[in-house]
């Protein structure tokens, strides 16, 4: 009995220290997979074409949501909490893998709103490579996630952003000097540094996956001028294009959290945006998907 008991203790204890970390890992097959984005316009960026993407693989138990604010940083975040702020824009989708908005709301509103297994966060694009306006508030923002969420047991997921085109006008690319390596090597660093700290095992790498696209021939670096906005997969210099950028990164998102819950690759996905204005082919398709694996897969084995 004194055993048992203790094997009881021990394990609530490691039930709590994993609550206090953030470090608990991705549901295996769960009858519903609920995940929230809180970020930016680049989580915006990232989740668009996810509902389109299990729609095309069959899959209709994912509820997906995404809160946001544009431009909004992980203080930003945490200051909204402490005022209650109404400034989030929060798209949710269901079982008809469709977008349905809610304006004007709290995070608490988001938080609240399903018992959440995954729930994403990311710094704002251009401080992602600053690391002294991270690892305060990453602490803080999940320190209100626990307080809010009714899952304790939710996986808390790092959205790593990318670095921006090589000629953007992105008012904080002079951070790395107006230039991309520079600035992707330096988001890369602050990850691996808050990610250690806070017991984060799971992030989407979403700036190698952008990375990676940037040496195909899905760039169209051959095709727009230098001193263009569309550049490097980029829609201004930085927000990825509508086309392959998005489809890209949502490719990275079904790849890093639907193939690890529910076992389906995002490779071999018969989604090509036929349904907007920015239909790619099956051969372009195939290619990002093929990208956002590769990426997923070395960041993985890293």
């Amino acid at each position: 009995m004194k055993r048992f008991l203790s094997i009881i203790v021990l394990f609530a204890l490691s039930l709590s220290a994993m609550a206090q970390s953030g470090n608990f890992p991705l549901p295996q097959k769960p009858d519903t997979l609920r995940i929230l984005a809180i970020g930016n316009s680049f989580s915006d960026d990232g989740t668009e074409y996810v509902p389109s993407l299990l729609e095309a693989a069959g899959i209709h138990n994912v509820i997906i949501a995404r809160l946001y604010i544009g431009g909004c940083s992980l203080e930003r975040h945490c200051k909204q909490y402490e005022s209650d702020g109404k400034d989030y824009q929060y798209y949710k989708s269901g079982s008809d893998n469709r977008w349905n908005a809610t304006m004007g709301t709290t995070i608490t509103y988001g938080l609240e709103d399903e018992p959440w297994d995954i729930i994403t966060i990311q710094q704002a694009s251009g401080y992602s490579g600053k690391y002294e306006t991270i690892g305060p508030w990453a602490d803080r923002l999940i320190k209100i996630i626990r307080q809010n969420c009714s899952n304790p047991e939710a996986a808390i997921v790092w959205h790593q952003t990318w670095a921006y085109a090589r000629n953007s006008n992105h008012q904080h690319f002079v951070f790395y000097d107006n230039d991309q390596k520079t600035m992707y090597d330096a988001i890369q660093d602050c990850i691996d540094k808050v990610c250690e700290e806070q017991d984060i095992h799971t992030v989407i790498p979403c700036g190698p996956a952008v990375q990676i696209a940037r040496g195909t021939s899905l760039n169209n670096i051959g095709e727009v001028p230098q001193d263009c906005k569309v550049y490097d997969i980029t829609r201004d210099g930085f927000h990825m294009s509508r086309q392959y950028g998005r489809y890209l990164v949502a490719c990275t998102w079904f790849e890093t959290l639907i193939k690890p819950t529910l076992g389906k690759s995002v490779k071999g996905n018969s989604y090509t945006l036929k349904d907007t204005e920015h239909r790619i082919s099956a051969k372009d398709a195939k290619l990002c998907q093929k990208v956002a694996a590769k990426a997923v897969k070395e960041y993985a084995n890293k």
